[in-house]
């Protein structure tokens, strides 16, 4: 029985090959963006799962109040990890410290390459359970080991053994190889970790750790754990919530401390925080693309509706002589429902064939990683199901309509539709373009917000700025020789080092006062350490006072500063108006018994997300501490290529051992927008194939009504109407739909939107120009969709179509 359904199934596919297509097509297309969205969801709810202990990790964070708002920082002071082993160890297994990741120069003989890694404690390759190629766990037991990835030790060592191997970290600590580990998978909160190196031995080169041990104001750390199986989160974050605020003094207590566990499975979906409170994160764009991968598959379901019933005239009399002989209605309704069935695997082989073949552009799109799962079983279950489910979505609704047919009047041909037979299909296509409609807006707003921030001032200049990192000692004992070098070659205009890259801010400290201050605000500001030639180099906008200048002593801060010196500083203009200050130059303000004076004010810096406001920022001349990085603004009249040849061969001739690893500041600045532009040009790649979609269904049904009128058409044509009063004839019943749609669509994308941008403070005001344009677009893409089909059928020779009459 059911081998004649299928054959009958194809038999009507062959036969109607148009409309075939566009079921076909349209499913394939649709049922193509869920299996995308699919992976790409299962990629983002799977994140960090790779390590075993994904349910019993957490990363230590803590909550403090700032000026009546409480804030939330994953940096910790280094005396917390001693509060937690000595009075709490009992409900942890780890208790690992760890400083930030960063950039560090691997070296083995003439071997140097710049790698990404983290200096930890020994537990963390047993806590984040590490795949050992070579060694074990406990290889950073001893204090000057390093565990190399595998891509690394490829790197460095070739296809020799690097175990027990001796090596180099930043040309000055030598470590030797104790593990090789399996590289991170792409979706962990570590992937770019490749490589770990003791904790004591970062410590034992950095003095300012060792001198933080007892310092709860220094919050410059990391420290994650693993927790013991019969604890929760919950109890050890109640438990260790007052570990900071009991050990703070007494003036430091008005932060009001609290330290919690963040699980390490709502590190990546609910990474964003607001006033202490989780406000989530990505979890937005999971379920926002869940719906959508949703709506287009239920689009392409639509058409599938619509164009089985709009046929259902031609299969009545099929209907009526199946039910005359006997047929039962559960035998019709299994018949109609093996024809979906069928179209569904077609299009489903189909669907695959194009995910297969889109998944490398797909994964550069998105920033994935995101392999076809042929080979898993689970994968083709889950199809089996999700080809089930769609059968039935697409074809439960013709099945029952068609198998309703009453049989004597179909075989006395008095059947008929009924004027309310195509209401069904119209609310549909309704549904199509309210949806797209939606879709057209989010992409005009999502690119207009990234456009706003890209378009905000940042109050310096980007265009031939290059940053290089200073990870060795060599460069940082060199950099003054650089300094002339580059300047004599005449590659660079303007040289100068800073304690932060131009897009980050690395430090930040409290303890200011100035006249007239609030005693209950906190002062606390950005702090910039710089050279005298910063401003110069990076083309800031003084507005007030002088910039820095050699030629003043106090402009310069030394290692052992003098309290009784007034030295330099330069505010940027928010730390003007969080301050109050009315007339700021050559006001003194302190900073914990050390008198600063304001020499002038800056046009605000962006220095981190361009979304969000600049924070209250000091810069600050002192040779030491401005030691991370270098800034050289390169002679304009060279060539990015040139100069950085240029450049390359002078690091090489001064340090050779360093290799010259450099950024463009306007290529750091453009990663801030990285995500954003992400979700943005994956929404507006969904946002077509659902217009697409719809004009699919709206095409196939335009063509039937044309075919179905095309009598009526040709009478029209004899008494003298005009190709136009049948192409507004044909078109205007659609038009209408699409301006229901958008009644519809414009207030829901509105609400979700003017929701979505609440999560920026520097963002657009949503114009009413935005959704005009929406639903210019949607009218125009209808008519011309449905343009072709009427004009054809207004064209036709009325005498082909009256030949029976």
């Amino acid at each position: 029985m059911f081998r004649s359904y299928f054959i009958i199934a194809w038999r009507n596919l062959i036969k109607s090959k148009g409309y075939s297509l566009i079921n076909i097509g349209g499913l394939a297309i649709g049922m193509a963006v869920a299996i995308l969205i699919g992976l790409w969801i299962y990629d983002e709810l799977s994140y960090n799962k790779y390590h075993k202990n994904y349910d019993s990790i957490a990363q230590v964070m803590q909550k403090q109040s700032f000026n009546g708002e409480q804030s939330t920082q994953i940096s910790l002071p280094r005396p917390l990890e001693f509060e937690l082993r000595n009075k709490y160890g009992n409900n942890f297994k780890h208790i690992v410290m760890s400083f930030w990741e960063g950039d560090h120069i691997l070296s083995v003989g003439d071997i140097k390459i710049s790698s990404t890694g983290r200096f930890m404690q020994a537990g963390a390759p047993e806590m984040l359970s590490l795949k050992m190629i070579k060694g074990t766990w406990a290889g950073l037991k001893d204090p000057s080991s390093i565990m190399l990835s595998a891509s690394v030790a490829k790197a460095l060592f070739g296809d020799k053994d690097p175990m027990d191997k001796m090596m180099r970290i930043n040309n000055r600590m030598d470590v030797k190889v104790t593990g090789v580990y399996e590289d991170l998978p792409y979706n962990t909160e570590f992937k770019n970790v490749k490589f770990l190196s003791s904790w004591d031995l970062w410590m034992a080169n950095n003095d300012w750790m060792k001198n933080a041990r007892d310092k709860w104001g220094n919050n410059s750390f990391l420290i994650y754990v693993q927790i013991q199986p019969n604890t929760t989160f919950e109890s050890v974050s109640e438990k260790i919530k007052m570990s900071k605020q009991q050990n703070v003094d007494a003036e430091d207590k008005k932060f009001n401390y609290e330290i919690f566990l963040n699980p390490m499975s709502r590190w990546h979906l609910y990474s964003e925080w607001k006033n202490g409170v989780n406000v989530g994160g990505r979890i937005q764009f999971v379920w926002m693309f869940g719906l959508i991968g949703l709506f287009v598959l239920l689009l392409a379901c639509i058409n599938f509706m619509n164009l089985s019933t709009a046929r259902s005239e031609k299969r009545a009399r099929e209907v009526g002589v199946r039910k005359a002989i006997g047929s039962m209605r559960y035998q019709l309704i299994s018949q109609f429902l093996s024809e979906s069935f069928l179209v569904v695997v077609l299009a489903f082989v189909l669907a695959v064939i194009i995910v297969a073949t889109s998944l490398s552009w797909f994964n550069e799109l998105s920033d994935k990683r995101i392999t076809m799962p042929l080979a898993n079983p689970y994968f083709w279950l889950i199809s089996l199901v999700f080809i089930i489910i769609t059968s039935l979505l697409s074809g439960s609704y013709p099945a029952l309509y068609l198998s309703s047919f009453n049989p004597v009047k179909v075989l006395k041909g008095t059947f008929r539709v009924g004027r309310f037979a195509s209401l069904p299909r119209q609310i549909l296509v309704v549904l199509q373009f309210t949806v797209s409609i939606a879709l057209i807006c989010g992409t005009i707003i999502v690119y207009r917000q990234i456009q706003h921030a890209k378009n905000r001032p940042v109050g310096y200049d980007r265009n031939s700025l290059l940053m290089i990192q200073i990870k060795s000692p060599d460069l940082a004992v060199k950099s003054t020789i650089i300094n002339s070098e580059l300047k004599n070659s005449g590659v660079a205009v303007e040289v100068a080092k800073s304690g932060s890259p131009l897009t980050g801010v690395w430090s930040n400290n409290g303890g200011f006062d100035w006249p007239d201050k609030d005693p209950n605000k906190v002062g606390e500001f950005a702090t910039i350490w710089i050279t005298h030639d910063y401003g110069k180099t990076v083309g800031w906008q003084i507005k007030e006072g002088r910039d820095f200048s050699k030629e003043f002593a106090t402009d310069s801060i030394g290692p052992e500063p003098d309290s009784t010196i007034a030295y330099s500083i330069i505010l940027n203009e928010t730390a003007i108006k969080y301050m109050g200050l009315k007339n700021p130059v050559n006001t003194i303000i302190d900073w914990d018994g050390y008198p600063l004076k304001i020499v002038g004010v800056v046009k605000d810096i962006v220095m981190e997300s361009p979304f969000q406001p600049v924070r209250q920022t000091i810069y600050l001349v002192n040779y030491s501490a401005a030691d991370s990085w270098i800034n050289i603004k390169i002679n304009p009249n060279l060539s990015a290529g040139q100069a950085l040849a240029k450049i390359d061969a002078i690091f090489k001739k001064l340090v050779p051992a360093v290799p010259f690893d450099y950024k463009f500041a306007d290529t750091e600045y453009g990663l801030k927008f990285a995500a954003e532009e992400r979700i943005g040009k994956l929404a507006s790649v969904f946002a077509v194939l659902a217009i697409f979609i719809s004009c699919l269904g709206l095409f196939g049904l335009a063509s039937f009504i044309a075919e179905k009128r095309t009598k009526e058409i040709g009478i029209r044509k004899v008494l003298g109407a005009t190709v136009y009063n049948l192409w507004k004839m044909l078109s205007v019943d659609f038009v209408v739909l699409v301006i229901i749609s958008c009644c519809i669509a414009v207030p829901v994308a509105y609400y979700f939107l003017h929701g979505w941008l609440q999560k920026y403070e520097y963002r657009i005001e949503i114009s009413w120009w935005i959704f005009v344009l929406a639903i210019l677009s949607a009218l125009l893409i209808t008519l011309l969709t449905v343009s072709y089909q009427a004009i054809k059928a207004a064209l036709a020779n009325p005498v082909q179509s009256l030949r029976t009459e």
